[in-house]
């Protein structure tokens, strides 16, 4: 259970990043429950499951493996979980390598990309279109007030892919030099919204006004037939520490993007604009969700 409480540690601080990443080690502390009976043990990992969701509000991916995992479970309920572990951490990592595959696609030599905070998907992406020998470059954000965007800065160094660091508010001086934007996405609601980090939505309506084509990246396991009604709020302490009293600091962690800025939603299922995509996304996955 020690185990079990860092990892929900973790991705409550943000330091388990990425909605891959952060539902790929919610998934895997399943494993670390233990009962000595399986009524027992079922209750534990719902309790578990509730826990891990509690940590994200924003996070379906994650919500969506849980809840494929505990569905409707019959028979030997310790090998049957144990079973869909390995189910959804195969269908976690087929996808990142089908959407690498698809979103190289987009990238031509000479071209600038922009991105903006850590997207594992966008990462892996820009890895594949470098290993494929492509030549380009890359403008990324700070992404405040946690710099997410060091860790996407650090990351293409250690590829040999060139990289411009960029303050949040000058990423439409950025833009202006980019062929195409890249980012990731937490959530696509049934409506055709897009969720990501807070000044995603600013950068897609500069990137539609400059005319740079915007695609959101990620897992069609995203989709989530819930609108957000609240966007999820991070203390304020990490904008400011110990500022002075009087002040309301508001530290939205998240924004959502209206469909029509979006060029296309790049997923395992290929790329659609997001109402397409919903569509998609139903057909093949209404047995599951």
């Amino acid at each position: 259970m020690e185990r079990f409480t860092k990892i929900l540690k973790e991705i409550k601080e943000v330091k388990i990043q990425g909605a891959e990443n952060i539902a790929r080690k919610a998934v895997l502390s399943l494993k670390t429950i233990r009962a000595s009976n399986e009524k027992d043990y079922l209750k534990k990992l719902r309790v578990a499951r509730d826990l891990l969701l509690k940590t994200r509000p924003t996070e379906p991916l994650m919500r969506n493996c849980l809840r494929y995992i505990l569905k409707d479970i019959r028979g030997n309920v310790r090998e049957e979980v144990v079973r869909r572990i390995k189910e959804v951490i195969e269908h976690i990592d087929s996808a990142e390598r089908e959407i690498a595959r698809i979103g190289a696609r987009k990238i031509r030599n000479g071209m600038v990309i922009f991105t903006h905070c850590h997207s594992s998907t966008v990462m892996k992406i820009l890895k594949r279109a470098k290993d494929e020998g492509k030549k380009f470059s890359v403008c990324n954000t700070e992404t405040r007030p946690l710099f997410q965007g060091r860790k996407t800065a650090r990351e293409l160094l250690s590829y040999g892919i060139p990289v411009e660091h960029y303050v949040d508010s000058a990423a439409r001086l950025a833009l202006k030099k980019a062929d195409i934007m890249l980012i990731g996405f937490d959530a696509i609601d049934e409506r055709g919204k897009v969720y990501n980090k807070i000044g995603s939505e600013l950068f897609a309506e500069a990137a539609e006004r400059i005319g740079v084509p915007v695609y959101a990246c990620g897992d069609s396991w995203k989709y989530d037939n819930r609108p957000y009604e609240k966007i999820e709020e991070r203390g304020p302490e990490e904008v400011w520490p110990n500022a002075p009293k009087g002040i309301k600091i508001k530290n939205y962690a998240f924004e959502k993007i209206d469909p029509e800025l979006i060029t296309g939603i790049i997923s395992e299922l290929g790329i659609f604009k997001p109402r397409i995509f919903i569509k998609e996304m139903k057909r093949r996955y209404s047995s599951i969700f």
